[in-house]
């Protein structure tokens, strides 16, 4: 069945078709949560939390063509929340333990990619989302523009001003 059958079906109440759209979404919709939650655990319960909003709201999605699109979204909508909600709680829960449970969490990455993660979390989120979206999840500029629902032009300017910003902040750490 095509994903576009499988909406209408959704719609239409059948949960099976449901579980196969999340399904075709799932490594998709993981790798955003993890690029943003930089952590396996609220990467899933992120997921499951798209999920649960994503079949509870599918009968707002208008168009069934951009399901992927709508999902999407609300997975990056979420993750930015989770991002905000966790930058107001570092300076009052961060403790020996909690350090060192973040050093075992993620991998060893090397010094670059540690350098262009730091730069990305200090980016404004709309410079961010488009980074991530074009670079990490190889999306076209014409899909990012439907997912963050603006014109490619401003996608084009914001990829921009993003990777200036970028080059700017990670020539500033290199001196």
């Amino acid at each position: 069945m095509t994903q576009k059958k499988l909406v209408k079906a959704a719609k239409s109440g059948d949960d099976d078709a449901f579980y196969q759209l999340i399904l075709l979404n799932k490594e998709k919709l993981y790798r955003i949560a993890y690029s943003y939650l930089k952590n396996e655990t609220d990467a899933l319960e992120a997921i499951q939390e798209v999920t649960f909003r994503a079949y509870t709201r599918i009968q707002k999605l208008k168009e069934d063509q951009f399901f992927t699109t709508w999902l999407v979204r609300i997975m990056i909508n979420y993750c930015i929340d989770q991002c905000k909600k966790n930058s107001r709680m570092v300076g009052h829960e961060m403790d020996l333990e909690n350090v060192k449970e973040l050093q075992t969490d993620r991998p060893v990455i090397n010094f670059n990619k540690l350098h262009i993660e730091r730069a990305l979390e200090m980016m404004e989120p709309k410079y961010r989302s488009i980074i991530e979206l074009k670079y990490f999840q190889e999306f076209t500029i014409s899909e990012i523009a439907e997912i963050v629902e603006r014109p490619e032009g401003t996608i084009k300017t914001w990829l921009n001003k993003g990777l200036k910003g970028l080059r700017s902040f990670i020539h500033e750490e290199g001196e």
